[in-house]
Formats: structure tokens, C-alpha cells, sequence
């Protein structure tokens, strides 16, 4: 079989040297940041270091505040713990299922063919009375497309409301400016970035101090209580740091194998939009995900049939279904890379993959026809 090939970055990424070593410095440290000793000091200090860093990190400074959290879910949890204040809650048909788990009754917001939010829609959704609270992701965690934050951000604040951003897949893949997004709040996560499970953040205006979700104790600015796990915060702001533009050698390599499957008849869904570099959405009409997955998995080749909270199980993509497409809702799989993989590394996907599909072919041939 060969070296494992991970290509499921999108998941989690695995954990940088960076993050490590910032890490194991806290670890060894130890310390409460909210004992005033010294140990508990120095323990402050890396806290608030990390949480400059990574406000630096998402063009965040000097407008924006920071909680940390223990990952994506429950900084979405927090940010939509907000909509209380607010009259109608409004969210995209594209968003992360900890976006669905965190409201109810929300409006849904369509999305267009190519898995963009449909700003037209939206526009239209926002004309009944009240304040709306509208949460729309900056990067689809399935296809990558990219979502125009901004243009929303006008149509929201426009009637009052508050937008909050799910930029969880978005961060380290593309530069983020939290001040140019003019959003709310906006939820990140460390492991999509090799920074280590278990931890988050939700990043904020200072206009807008969200109202604690986790209650009981002081940390955080009252914000969220709960002692901070300060070396998996240093970790997230050391792998933050890590994080480069995606080569030109490895986007040069997407593309190719994009083209090369797309001569094969293979669907990139949201192909027509602006994407983010290092997720490749692909569906083929007559070969199951789950089908996929096997094959790929016995060759040694990590990937995913789409969104990985749902727990182990393959199923379809509502993603793909709210753009239109459910003839290919479980005939997808989502490859995503990251700093461990190599340009290369298309080629050998490609290779498997197109193996694997022509081999099923002959086998399945008078089923097809």
C-alpha cells in the first residue's frame, strides 16, 4: 500500500512543529492565568500574547476582542446565543451543521448553483420588519466556495442586524480581514490549521460584547467561564503564525487534476465561483461516495465524502443538495490538502482515483447501461 496520503485537511490538519513546540513550552510552564503568582502571570502573559496574535493574524486589531473557546462549534454556539436580542434570525442554506444545532426557526437563505449565497435572496429575506441576525460562512467547508461577506454585511447593517461569519475552513487558507469583512463576529478554529484539537475563538466587534454562553466564573472577560487551556491557545496562535500562502506549485497541481477529471466527466461542484485553495469538491453520477471512500481508503489515500461532524457516517450532502444537484448529494468526495502535502500528491489522488472509477466501470458496466 505504501506511505498514508493525507488529503483530509479540511477535518483536521495534523499538528504543526510550530504548534507543538509552543505547546510543550506552556505545558512544561504550567500555571493558571487566573492565579496573580508568578507562574500564573507568565501563564496571563502567553494567554494575552496568543490572543494579540491572532487578532493581528485576522486584520482584527484595534476594532475587534477575542474569547476563546473550546473550537468552532462552540464559538458558533456563542456567536448565535446573540440572535436572542435580535427579531428574526436568518441563516445560509450552505452553513456548518453547528450553525443548524445552535438556532432554531431560522429563516434559510438560499444559496445559488455555484454554492454561493444568494445575495438577491437575501436582500429580499431582509425586508420584513425587524432586526435580523444572519450568519453566513466566508468559506464552504465542503466545496470551498467563498462567500461575498461584505456585500452581505451592507444589506444586514442596514437594518440593524448583526452578521456573524463562520470562517473556520476560510482561516489560513485565504487572508482574512476581519475590519474589510465588516462583520459581528466570526468563528475560528486552531486543529483546521494544525494548531491542535479542542480549541477556538470567536473574534468580535467591540460594538458588539457578546453575552456569555458558558457561565459561572470570570475568565475571559466574563465572556466565557472556564479555565483557559493555555498551551492549546498557544499552539492555535504559533500554528496561525505558521500558516503561508498555498504554493503556486501546489495550486498549479489542483488545477491540473481538476482539468484531468473534468475530461473524465467528473462534476467540480463550485467550479463557478471563487474558491479557496486546497478544497476540491468532486462528484461522478454513477459511483457512490461510500464507494469512493473504500477504494480510496484500501489504497492508502485519506479523504472525505464532505462535512466531518457526522460521526463516521456517509451521507448526503445537504450542500450539494441546496445548490441544486441532489442526483450527486452521495455521489461526492471532498479532498483537501494542507502543509504536509506535496504537490505530487494531486498526481497520486488522480491516479487512484481514476484507477479506481475505470475499474468500476468494467465490473459495473451492464448495470450503467
Amino acid at each position: 500500500m505504501g506511505d498514508i496520503l493525507y488529503l483530509d485537511h479540511a477535518a483536521t490538519s495534523p499538528f504543526r512543529p510550530e504548534a507543538r513546540e509552543a505547546f510543550l513550552r506552556a505545558v512544561d510552564m504550567g500555571g493558571n492565568a487566573s492565579s496573580v503568582h508568578s507562574l500564573g502571570r507568565k501563564a496571563k502573559l502567553i494567554l494575552e500574547e496568543a490572543r494579540n496574535d491572532i487578532l493581528s493574524g485576522v486584520g482584527a486589531v484595534g476594532i475587534g476582542g477575542l474569547v476563546f473557546t473550546s473550537g468552532g462549534t462552540e464559538a458558533n454556539a456563542l456567536a448565535l446565543h446573540q440572535a436572542n436580542g435580535y427579531d428574526y434570525t436568518v441563516v445560509s442554506a450552505g452553513e456548518h451543521d453547528s450553525i443548524y444545532g445552535a438556532v432554531s426557526g431560522a429563516v434559510i437563505a438560499a444559496l445559488k448553483a455555484s454554492g454561493e449565497i444568494d445575495l438577491a435572496a437575501l436582500e429580499t429575506l431582509l425586508e420584513r420588519d425587524g432586526r435580523p441576525f444572519v450568519s453566513i460562512m466566508l468559506a464552504n467547508n465542503e466545496t470551498g466556495v467563498i462567500n461575498d461577506v461584505a456585500c452581505a454585511a451592507s444589506l444586514i447593517h442596514a437594518r440593524g442586524g448583526w452578521l456573524h461569519v463562520d470562517a473556520v475552513q476560510a482561516l489560513g487558507k485565504i487572508a482574512i480581514d476581519f475590519a474589510a469583512l465588516s462583520a459581528d463576529s466570526m468563528a475560528i478554529s486552531a486543529h483546521k490549521i494544525g494548531g491542535g484539537q479542542g480549541v477556538g475563538a470567536l473574534v468580535y466587534n467591540r460594538d458588539h460584547t457578546p453575552k456569555a454562553l458558558i457561565t459561572g466564573s470570570g475568565q475571559e472577560l466574563g465572556m466565557r467561564a472556564g479555565t483557559e487551556n493555555i498551551a492549546g491557545i498557544a499552539a492555535f496562535a504559533a500554528a496561525l503564525k505558521a500558516c503561508h500562502k498555498t504554493s503556486d506549485d501546489l495550486c498549479s497541481a489542483q488545477n491540473s487534476v481538476e482539468a484531468a477529471l473534468k475530461s473524465l466527466g467528473v462534476t467540480i461542484l463550485g467550479q463557478e465561483a471563487a474558491r479557496v485553495p486546497g478544497i476540491l469538491y468532486i462528484a461522478q453520477a454513477d459511483w457512490a461516495s461510500n464507494l469512493q471512500l473504500i477504494h480510496m481508503d484500501m489504497a492508502g489515500i485519506c479523504v472525505s465524502s464532505g462535512s466531518a461532524c457526522s460521526s463516521g457516517k456517509v451521507k448526503a450532502s445537504r450542500v450539494v443538495i441546496n445548490m441544486g444537484r441532489p442526483d450527486l448529494a452521495d455521489k461526492g468526495l471532498r479532498i483537501s490538502t494542507g502543509w504536509t502535502t506535496k504537490a505530487e500528491d494531486w498526481q497520486r489522488f488522480y491516479d487512484v482515483w481514476s484507477k479506481g472509477y475505470e475499474v468500476y466501470l468494467k465490473r459495473h458496466a451492464k448495470e450503467l447501461v
